[in-house]
């Protein structure tokens, strides 16, 4: 099958589209024909040996992580999915195998797609989706009527993230560029923050939750506008970060967490079943196909992506 391979730690570069051999499944999972997966920053941030304290130096490595596909065999132990079922998965970190032809998907990661999606759509929300419901329902403990921020609103996070809390009842505001503004709002945000012309950290209005879903603001930027007993989210463990995580566990009031997402089908049908309702969709920028993966890399690493960047694998 085709895959693209990294041998090496390094720049988009070390991306390479060759021939290698399909996956061998164990009893417990899928094998997935993978039609679409997408770039998440972590993908890259893999790529560029970041994170390589927990994913070694074992080469050659298949990076991806969110595809959605068909099963074209099952493992012994499979009781959930049957050969031709569409499905939509988000591998762990730690295995990764998107960004190939097939891949071997564990039972417990995956869900039947959304069947008004397309697999190019349904790549794209696993990951972000599960990370977007999982800050604001588990760290936020969000309730209806609560005033929820999500900074990095028009994200590949923040985008599912306005729309989840809006489906959970809260007031919500978005920031983003000037460019965005009428995208954030179309999501259903009750209010959007152009950040090149205001700074939500020396404002008024005090939130509930901030869910700094783009990693650029620290809870000490945010603690002033978070309410007596709010809530600051995180997707970047820093230090700094690390260290009010620590001490707000301790001290009464507000309190500053980290997501880590967790993949689980259990999440991946309740946001199947959103979609279905029409309550939550995605928001693709590009599409390129497996071959140009290095062009998406480079793409997302920029940061100017708008919604998600998805990457077209099988027809």
């Amino acid at each position: 099958m085709k895959a693209v391979v990294i041998h090496q730690y390094g720049s988009a570069d070390v991306l390479q589209y060759e021939d290698v051999a399909p996956p061998k499944i164990k009893p417990d999972q899928l094998l997935v024909k993978v039609h679409a997966t997408c770039v998440n920053p972590i993908d890259w941030k893999i790529r560029k040996g970041m994170l390589k304290i927990l994913t070694g130096n074992k080469f050659p490595m298949i990076l991806g992580y969110d595809l959605a596909g068909e099963v074209v065999e099952v493992g012994a132990n499979v009781t959930r999915f049957k050969i031709g079922d569409q499905v939509y998965a988000t591998l762990s970190p730690l295995s990764g195998g998107a960004y190939a032809e097939f891949a071997a998907v564990p039972e417990k990661l995956a869900a039947l797609k959304p069947t008004n999606m397309s697999y190019t759509e349904a790549a794209c929300v696993p990951l972000a989706g599960l990370t977007a419901l999982q800050a604001l329902r588990d760290q936020g403990q969000i309730q209806p009527g609560k005033a929820v921020l999500i900074n990095g609103a028009s994200g590949g996070v923040g985008i599912f993230a306005v729309q989840i809390a809006k489906v959970l009842g809260a007031e919500v505001t978005g920031v983003c560029s000037t460019k965005n503004l009428d995208l954030v709002k179309s999501l259903g945000a009750d209010r959007a923050i152009d950040y090149t012309q205001q700074d939500f950290t020396q404002d008024t209005v005090q939130y509930d939750i901030i869910f700094d879903a783009v990693g650029k603001r620290s809870f000490s930027d945010c603690k002033k506008v978070l309410k007596p007993n709010g809530v600051y989210v995180t997707t970047l463990p820093t230090p700094e970060n690390l260290l009010q995580r620590i001490l707000t566990t301790f001290i009464p009031g507000k309190k500053a967490k980290f997501v880590f997402e967790l993949p689980n089908a259990q999440d991946l049908v309740y946001l199947k079943e959103l979609i279905e309702a029409g309550k939550i969709r995605t928001v693709i920028d590009r599409t390129y196909p497996l071959q140009e993966l290095a062009v998406a890399h480079a793409y997302s690493e920029d940061g100017h992506a708008v919604g998600k960047i998805a990457i077209a694998v099988t027809s």
